[in-house]
């Protein structure tokens, strides 16, 4: 039904006939909710839904109509909150102001939460047609979050502070301060209440807190560290089930604002060193939250102090699993920072998933051989079988075989896009040990050797010589596919810690102030792009491999072409340059001339590679962007100009010709 708009307005007038000749609370209900989910799965009058469920919800006397209707009214915020106008949340807010019941109060907030969090809030405190823009400080929604920020039911409180926090986020303007204080102030007496309550009710009330504290941070940066300060001054008195949660809010705190690992780092280390006395799940729990927040906060190695301390808690009180999850955590999040990103693990791994994948898919195909037999054997398996068709085995399984071709090729392909990727992999770890790039190189092989049985199958079957063969060599395919599939999977060193770290980062001149804006230049004169760069390093430089030379490839692509097509040399059309330069105290410059003869707007990438003592080049990057717009000069424009001028009266009286002769 709800594929049909028109069935579904016909089925909403039919429920409205209804509701009226039968009132009671039964039918209402019922009458609502499938309304509700007719315009939710139809799409078709939600904002007729949304009126009506309001008007139920601010008219009807029943509290069961009451109580139906925020639940709808919740699905519709969650589903389809752009629907919901300023009216619609002012009426609700009007509902919410007046109720004298907490539970309905409830409600009311959760819905008008959900609202706050979506383009529905922006739409509240947009200029109305006719009117100035109401102040957020003034309206009937802000008035109701901060009279139920400190209400004595948590719930209420909760959802008054999640308002408030979606508003100072939200709405953009500079007088905003009495709503950030209001908000901080919630939040922190949310958690000091919550905080020290281990029930079930006081913990999902601070998870609502939490997040709202990681919502504020990250829409308010200034007001961050008021927030990490306090959540710190509230983790040495809280149960430990609120501590879990609290470490679980600094550490995305932490992750999104890095500058704020540092501060934390003293007092999660002395705190990391009284907890943990008993063996209780929970501290368990929370040894494990802490040694994240931790790794987190840490960015660059730990120090020595900070490693003495976590070995110490491991060996004292740590069961075997918090031991091993601590170690899983320090490989996830120690390493996946800013300043090292986990690539080499994540393809690595989808290397890994999709070499798996490939065998599977060889495996599958070889067994297809075997229902689709070649004609000297069709008579055999005719008489086996008892099927005469059977016989006809060529004409009757072409399709079949084709569809085996085709899936060997495909197989064969996989196969070596495996061993050029797991290639890709190799160039670009230049600060892999030796071992790890055996291990890198042998899954090469694997892809090659996949490819080349692959291939050498579909050769055989397309040259019609495995008559004899095709059994022997399949099983012996699939055999070597298990035996390299028994192998177990080995992570070497370079997948858990990095003993060498070298970086390069880049910087070009000109460069435009906004990365999205072009550089200007006209088309009859060269670019002077300089590239400037700096090789980083980490704490031992040079242990497996030194830079001998930085390679820079320098290309540009047209974008976007503008203006008439000109007769332009080949040459002038595409930039690709590459050289190669020196550093000298880690610090290397070059400069590329580029033409930009057409116009338009190109775009310029810069990629690097090094070269090691031993001539091998490696991918490490980075590569960066910019735009330029090539415009047309003015001498040129001028004289284009006046040649169109000098045509325009030959070509009237051309058309005046025509229309004599016409």
């Amino acid at each position: 039904m709800h594929h049909d708009a028109i069935l579904a307005s016909s089925a909403r007038q039919l429920l409205q006939q209804l509701v009226t000749a039968y009132p009671s609370t039964k039918m209402v209900i019922v009458s609502l909710h499938t309304f509700t989910l007719l315009a939710a799965s139809s799409l078709v009058d939600t904002p007729k839904q949304i009126q009506l469920l309001l008007q139920y919800l601010k008219n009807d006397p029943r509290k069961a109509v009451k109580r139906l209707a925020i639940q709808d009214l919740k699905l519709l915020a969650n589903k389809t909150p752009h629907t919901w106008s300023r009216e619609n949340i002012q009426a609700l807010c009007e509902c919410a102001l007046q109720t004298p019941y907490d539970s309905l109060k409830l409600g009311m907030l959760s819905v008008l939460g959900t609202l706050s969090g979506t383009i529905a809030v922006k739409h509240y405190f947009s200029i109305a047609s006719g009117n100035v823009g109401s102040s957020p400080r003034s309206s009937d929604l802000v008035k109701l979050a901060q009279e139920c920020c400190y209400h004595n039911n948590r719930g209420i409180a909760a959802h008054g502070v999640r308002v408030l926090t979606n508003i100072t986020v939200s709405c953009q303007e500079k007088d905003l301060l009495a709503l950030e204080q209001d908000a901080v102030f919630g939040l922190e007496s949310l958690l000091v209440l919550c905080s020290q309550d281990d029930s079930p009710g006081a913990q999902a009330t601070l998870k609502i807190a939490l997040n709202c504290m990681v919502k504020l941070a990250k829409g308010r940066p200034h007001l961050s560290q008021s927030v990490v300060e306090t959540l710190l001054t509230q983790l040495h008195s809280a149960q430990d089930a609120a501590r879990i949660l609290m470490c679980h809010c600094l550490a995305a705190i932490a992750m999104q604002l890095p500058v704020l690992g540092d501060g934390m780092l003293g007092d999660l280390v002395e705190l990391y060193k009284v907890i943990g006395r008993s063996a209780t799940d929970k501290q368990q729990e929370l040894l494990v939250s802490l040694a994240t927040v931790i790794f987190v906060a840490s960015q660059k190695a730990l120090s020595a102090e900070v490693k003495a301390v976590i070995k110490q808690q491991l060996e004292s009180v740590s069961n075997g699993w918090t031991v091993y999850r601590i170690a899983r955590q320090a490989s996830r999040m120690a390493a996946s920072t800013p300043l090292n990103p986990l690539s080499f693990q994540c393809e690595f791994v989808k290397l890994r998933i999709d070499l798996l994948q490939a065998f599977c898919q060889l495996i599958c195909t070889c067994n297809s051989l075997k229902t689709s037999p070649p004609p000297a054997i069709a008579t055999t398996i005719a008489m086996t079988l008892g099927n005469d068709l059977q016989r006809c085995g060529r004409i009757s399984n072409q399709a079949c075989l084709n569809f085996i071709f085709s899936a060997m090729k495909l197989s064969m392909e996989e196969f070596r896009s495996l061993a050029s990727r797991y290639g890709d992999l190799y160039q670009a770890s230049f600060d892999a040990d030796s071992a790890t790039l055996r291990n890198v190189e042998l899954f090469q092989e694997y892809g090659s050797t996949g490819a080349a049985h692959a291939d050498s199958e579909y050769e055989r079957r397309m040259m019609s010589v495995y008559n004899h063969v095709l059994e022997e060599h399949t099983a012996c395919l699939c055999n070597a596919i298990i035996s390299l599939l028994k192998v177990p999977l080995s992570f070497q060193r370079y997948f858990f810690q990095k003993l060498q770290s070298t970086s390069i980062k880049l910087a070009l001149s000109p460069s435009p102030r906004n990365p999205a804006e072009p550089i200007a230049v006209q088309n009859n004169q060269q670019l002077a792009l300089k590239v400037e760069g700096v090789v980083q390093h980490g704490s031992k430089p040079g242990l497996f491999r030194r830079i001998q030379s930085v390679c820079l490839n320098v290309s540009s692509t047209l974008q976007s072409k503008s203006g008439q097509d000109y007769k332009i040399p080949i040459d002038n059309m595409t930039n690709e340059m590459e050289q190669r330069v020196e550093p000298h105290n880690d610090y290397f410059s070059t400069q590329f001339l580029l033409n930009f003869a057409i116009l338009g707007t190109h775009n310029i990438t810069v990629e690097s590679s090094v070269r090691d003592a031993n001539g091998i080049v490696w991918k490490t990057g980075p590569r960066t962007t910019i735009f330029v717009k090539s415009l047309e000069d003015p001498y040129s424009q001028q004289i284009r100009l006046q040649q169109q001028q000098a045509q325009q009266p030959l070509q009237q009286q051309q058309q005046r010709n025509a229309y004599t002769r016409f």
